[in-house]
């Protein structure tokens, strides 16, 4: 699957900053690809990129347009259908990550043919998976976990490899949903994976390395999140990971889109070492990643000093201060334990 750049980004009438997270990732991640975004009437996010129309983003040059929205289900509003095939007869190419493949909208599939353009439904990959083996392979690896979905285990993934890298860390960050996949180039999207595959999957993404390589693997849902805690656990048996970051988003009460409490962090440092003993009995927690965007300087860094003393570990918000105290204890714990 080849995406051509650059992109005019689609938020349609996205409700809020965080339904619009895929096209957040790819402008904080790849900017050089993203030319404006595209809103509609009544929504309510924005990127922060020029507003363009298709018409417009086509004159600028554009290749394809990008969904960038996520909602409950995936599901593709009819007004949206009239965009994305207004796209296509301007000569643009559409991706989306959403459940629903472009090509079983009405309409679509007719658009593209006639007017020559690949639509790129990046959920859905041809390639065929094992059932997980559970058998321990070489490699290090590092699974982001949250108290609840978007709560920055994308941007914690990668903002970890970028560190890593620039200490000469042998390290790969390995998508697993869209817009990782989009940022990327590479990548599964394991929440469409038929459930008997998901970790068979994950033990594909992030296969049998060099003893001293890194995999950073990007997590999904929450272990207690009651829509989305299969697909998470089968991502934390397959992927094995020798250590995990917590992370977590201060200010909500119950988790995304249910009326579920927000699990303390204690509660899920424990629940993913029980469960992630399963498939690696030395997993172990090396920081909290704090998503502090809705509190101001000074308690941000209070709030994350006093978790950091509760919780004996590094606490940061990797995007606003950096991954280097999380780096630090990652570097500190496995060079002791190969010291050993």
């Amino acid at each position: 699957m080849e995406i051509k750049q650059p992109y005019l980004l689609f938020l349609g009438d996205a409700p809020d900053q965080l339904a619009a997270k895929t096209a957040f990732g790819i402008k904080d991640w790849r900017p050089e690809w993203c030319l404006g975004q595209l809103r509609l009437e009544g929504c309510g996010a924005d990127i922060g990129i020029t507003d363009m129309t298709i018409e417009e983003g086509v004159k600028a040059g554009a290749k394809t347009m990008v969904v960038g929205i996520v909602n409950a289900g995936g599901k593709f509003p009819d007004h949206w259908v009239v965009s994305i095939i207004e796209a296509l007869e301007a000569g643009l190419d559409v991706a989306t990550g959403l459940h629903i493949r472009l090509r079983d909208l009405p309409g679509v599939t007719e658009a593209a043919k006639a007017n020559g353009r690949q639509l790129h439904d990046i959920r859905y990959s041809d390639q065929k998976f094992a059932t997980g083996s559970g058998l321990k392979r070489a490699g290090l690896r590092l699974l982001t976990v949250g108290t609840d979905c978007s709560v920055g285990k994308k941007y914690t993934s990668l903002a970890l490899e970028k560190e890593m890298r620039s200490r000469h860390i042998n390290v790969d960050f390995r998508a697993t949903g869209q817009t990782g996949i989009l940022i990327s180039g590479r990548g599964i999207s394991i929440d469409a994976v038929i459930s008997d595959f998901i970790a068979g999957a994950a033990e594909w993404i992030a296969p049998e390395n060099d003893a001293d390589h890194w995999d950073i693997i990007e997590g999904q849902g929450s272990l207690f999140h009651p829509s989305f805690a299969g697909v998470t656990l089968g991502l934390l048996h397959g992927s094995q990971p020798d250590a995990f970051v917590v992370c977590h988003e201060p200010t909500r009460t119950t988790m995304r889109n249910v009326k579920h409490p927000i699990p303390s962090i204690e509660q899920v440092i424990e629940r993913t070492i029980l469960e992630g003993s399963l498939t690696n009995p030395n997993i172990r927690c090396v920081g909290i990643s704090v998503f502090s965007a809705a509190l101001e300087d000074e308690k941000a860094r209070a709030y994350m000093s006093e978790l950091s003393a509760r919780h004996a570990l590094p606490v940061t918000d990797p995007v606003r201060y950096g991954a280097g105290p999380i780096v630090d204890e990652i570097q500190r714990v496995f060079s002791q334990q190969g010291n050993r």
